[in-house]
């Protein structure tokens, strides 16, 4: 099938989770036989902070005016069988306004940030990326999100079917490597600063670090404040560059990982970076949020902490209980969590929205 997409960005991977799935699922795409043709505003945040110019195992189209790209978007489209576009694209209204009017074979929205979505509307805001009808005209709606968000997509929106399609990993990135030196750590922990992760960081890495004087904790990711409350043991490093993450979660006796507020309440919602570093071998501690069972089994598969002494505890576990962790975590994420299961579990979404039964494509259980 040919794709054609209207994102955020796959050519920076800069402060956004959007690229680095984006660029996992147009090379397993490609190489189950499909075609991928996918536009990109070419913003000055994002040219500036460029990883990648040209997609491998697809054609990226960077414009910089809507209107000048139109044409071209519109022909790509009549000769495509899905156009999708997805959260955050800077031109979501026109293109879905584009892909609705066009002569696709099916009409997707991908909504890769559901619980911020969902939480906009709560809250009476504007979703910039969705139009008057919000997503009632969509053939089929994808969300990043599973649980009842699938329900509110229906009721707050107007979708009118609704499955996942959750983060994934590229095991051929993202694998074990050699330890790097500048990411040694005890624990580490990987994310953009954001507030509403900060009382999380508190209790399961800052205070931990305070507590264990003598063990190394480090931070990689950007935005941190000034007034942050380093301490002597806890180090920093500047943007990881993607092509990092493979060393910086090999140097890591154990790597937290932090869920957003939105995501959080939502549920069902898994990182991207939990199935990176689990495909690294890594073992990860991770906050509590409902449906983390349905990806890893905590306790065998990941390690969950609700408080500073559940994590401190972690911390404390030798050698052997983490690296049994990490392996079945691993074989977990190489049996069901890589791209290429994602784009067959698309494939099968893809074949029974375009059926007449139009059957229900939950792919996890909603409860």
């Amino acid at each position: 099938m040919k794709f054609v997409i209207f994102g955020l960005t796959v050519s920076s991977s800069w402060g956004n989770g959007h690229a680095t799935l984006w660029r996992a699922l147009c090379r397993a795409l490609a190489a189950r036989g499909h075609q991928v043709v996918f536009f990109e505003r070419d913003v000055p945040y994002y040219a500036l902070t460029r990883d990648l110019r040209t997609l491998p195992d697809g054609e990226l189209i960077l414009f910089n005016d809507w209107n000048e790209v139109r044409p071209l978007a519109r022909r790509h489209l009549d000769e495509a069988d899905i156009g999708m576009v997805t959260s955050y694209c800077p031109d979501g209204i026109a293109a879905s306004e584009l892909v609705l009017e066009s002569a696709v074979g099916l009409r997707v929205f991908y909504d890769l940030d559901t619980p911020v979505t969902l939480d906009c509307l709560r809250s009476g805001g504007t979703v910039n990326y969705l139009g008057p009808r919000g997503l009632a005209d969509f053939d089929l709606v994808l969300s990043y999100t599973g649980g009842r968000a699938l329900d509110e997509l229906k009721t707050r929106l107007g979708a009118r079917l609704v499955a996942t399609l959750y983060g994934s990993v590229d095991p051929d990135v993202h694998r074990r490597v050699p330890p790097d030196p500048r990411f040694s750590a005890d624990l580490s922990y990987l994310g953009t600063y954001a507030e509403d992760r900060q009382a999380t960081l508190d209790a399961l890495f800052i205070e931990p670090a305070r507590r264990l004087p003598h063990q190394r904790f480090l931070i990689g990711g950007a935005q941190y404040p000034g007034e942050f409350p380093w301490t002597q043991n806890i180090f920093f490093v500047r943007h990881v560059d993607p092509a990092q993450h493979p060393a910086f979660y090999s140097s890591s006796r154990l790597t937290l990982n932090i869920t957003r507020r939105a995501m959080k309440a939502m549920g069902y919602c898994p990182s991207g970076r939990l199935f990176e570093a689990a495909a690294c071998g890594t073992p990860v501690l991770s906050d509590a949020w409902e449906g983390l069972d349905r990806f890893f089994t905590p306790g065998r598969e990941i390690l969950v902490a609700h408080t500073r002494e559940e994590a401190a505890e972690i911390l404390a576990l030798p050698d052997s209980v983490l690296l049994q962790v990490a392996e079945h975590a691993r074989e977990r994420t190489l049996e069901e969590h890589t791209a290429t299961r994602r784009v067959r579990e698309l494939e099968s979404t893809l074949e029974a929205a375009m059926s007449p039964a139009g059957t229900p494509l939950h792919s996890f259980p909603e409860t």
